[in-house]
């Protein structure tokens, strides 16, 4: 008799199992994930400029601030001349 009912209390029932398999497919839904904190590169605003060969690219607005002016008020011939011979 003692040994039927040592074997009841270790033998999981389906009433002990499905809070366990519950609480098991609730874990990744809880979120263990690691916390945005490179929010300053999605926040920096951007300013898009044309390349010669008419294509567009995104450039932050912190480096055309930091930029060197070379000459002022060039106009368009002699921008891609000057771009071409580079």
């Amino acid at each position: 008799m003692k040994d039927s009912n040592q074997n009841k209390k270790n033998q999981i029932s389906r009433r002990g199992f499905l809070p366990l398999l519950g609480g098991g497919l609730l874990l990744p839904v809880l979120g263990f994930s690691k916390s945005k904190q490179d929010d300053s590169d999605e926040n920096e605003e951007y300013q898009t400029l044309l390349r010669p060969d008419g294509t567009a690219v995104r450039v932050k607005k912190s480096v055309l601030e930091n930029s060197k002016v070379i000459e002022k008020n060039i106009s368009n011939k002699s921008l891609l001349g000057w771009l071409k011979n580079k």
